[in-house]
């Protein structure tokens, strides 16, 4: 199994960024064009697998992509949606009890979380969270769909002593295997682990022994965290040539830089999407290449 995902899913990260959108909601106009920006990535995505769909997918959200998820179903596209809401420390449901709804509206071929979890952070919160992802992972498993699982170890402060570079390659790849621990015990089985890149193969390979520990048969595809595009492939190369690490679901990387091109007039829309086509499949080739050892 491949899976290459294209995600942009962002919302409270993309208004502030992108348009100074901070605090408060988008007015008509503003949705509109925000609407239209998540679909120039979705034609860039579109015109980049035009032979081949095959293990390609995307990840966005209903509030600024409702029509692209309903494209993405009408076309046979593989697709995923959040049931998070943006921009919260603690994981909550971004419809509350509702979320089932919105759910079977799509009927995605997976429902994706982020979830900020340190193993040595604050206990009820992670008590909490997890309650709430048990309540969702008891749904998705009685109506038959799949659990994409973003998890991001955030640094407490007594962890980032040793600065963040020591931090990202020494001690967060550990944490993360720690806290894919706590989540399984905890009964919550993610189909897909989204995870955080690592720079050493063997904490790779460590990630995808916990994923898949006790003849579970989960996958682990490489985020892209906003990283350059250096360290994107870095990434990539390094997860391509472990078994289990089944692709990449990469988003800012590929589609920020020609969207801000065009909001600054240097670019036209059509060159745009272009670029972000050319990103994307930049990555689909380097992760393949890798993959078959070319």
């Amino acid at each position: 199994m491949e899976l290459l995902i294209l995600a942009f899913d962002h919302r409270g990260s993309f208004l502030e960024k992108m348009f100074g959108i901070k605090a408060r909601e988008p007015t008509q106009e503003e949705t509109e064009t925000i609407c239209d920006y998540k679909r120039m990535i979705y034609e860039g995505f579109v015109e980049s697998v035009r032979d081949k769909k095959e293990g390609r997918g995307i990840l966005v959200d209903e509030q600024f992509g409702s029509g692209i998820l309903e494209d993405a179903k009408k076309n046979g596209i593989i697709f995923a949606m959040p049931c998070e809401k943006s921009g919260q420390d603690e994981f909550d449901f971004d419809y509350g009890s509702a979320f089932p709804v919105h759910i079977q509206k799509f009927n995605p071929d997976y429902v994706k979380v982020l979830v900020r979890f340190n193993p040595e952070g604050n206990d009820e919160i992670n008590f909490r969270q997890m309650e709430k992802l048990k309540k969702l992972d008891n749904y998705l498993k009685l109506s038959g769909r799949k659990l994409l699982f973003e998890l991001l170890v955030p640094a407490t402060e007594r962890q980032l002593a040793g600065g963040k570079e020591k931090y990202d390659a020494e001690i967060r790849p550990k944490l993360m295997v720690r806290a894919m621990k706590m989540i399984q015990d905890y009964a919550i089985e993610p189909d897909i682990w989204k995870l955080e890149g690592v720079d050493k193969a063997e904490d790779s390979q460590a990630l995808v022994t916990q994923a898949q520990a006790s003849g579970r048969n989960a996958g682990v595809v490489t985020l892209g965290r906003g990283e350059s595009k250096e360290k994107v492939a870095e990434w990539l190369k390094v997860g391509a040539k472990i078994p289990g690490i089944i692709g990449f679901a990469v988003g800012r990387t590929i589609f920020w830089e020609p969207l801000e091109g065009y909001k600054n007039n240097k670019f036209s829309r059509d060159d745009a999407v272009r670029m972000i086509a050319d990103n994307y499949s930049g990555f689909v080739k380097l992760w393949q290449d890798e993959k078959n050892g070319q």
